[in-house]
């Protein structure tokens, strides 16, 4: 209509266009927790399907995956080495080529025990101990 006004939309209204989505993912909440979750989304200019839709897609992504776990591990392997070995060496004691290959198997055969033992300590929020 020409002459006609143009309303606009709040930049905070506009929402792109929608990917279309086949598959539902659904879970009950309480009236406070309903409230939480959509009072969060309208806070981030967000439908509360498509926060919630975030929020699950980035836990996803933050799972540990097989590339994460083996560059942990391996770093705990050093942790262990270097701990152990410099330690009596700090002590002064002098370490044989043969209590060096042993240590090298007690780190391979202890690493990933040590690395699954981190993990748990972080996750209890626990601090480090000396």
């Amino acid at each position: 209509m020409a002459g006609a006004p143009q309303i606009s939309q709040p930049d905070s209204l506009y929402r792109p266009a929608r990917i279309s989505r086949h598959k539902t993912a659904s879970t009950k909440l309480t009236e406070a927790e309903y409230a939480q979750v959509e009072q969060i989304a309208g806070s981030r200019g967000q439908w509360l399907s498509e926060w919630v839709r975030d929020v699950l897609l980035a836990a996803i992504r933050e799972q540990r995956s097989p590339q994460t776990v083996a560059a942990f591990t391996e770093l705990q392997a050093i942790r262990l080495l270097l701990v152990n070995t410099l330690e009596p060496l700090l002590r002064g004691e002098k370490m044989t080529p043969e209590q060096f290959k042993e240590m090298l198997r007690y780190v391979k055969t202890n690493k990933r025990k040590a690395a699954a033992d981190m993990l748990a300590s972080y996750a209890e929020g626990a601090s480090e101990q000396p």
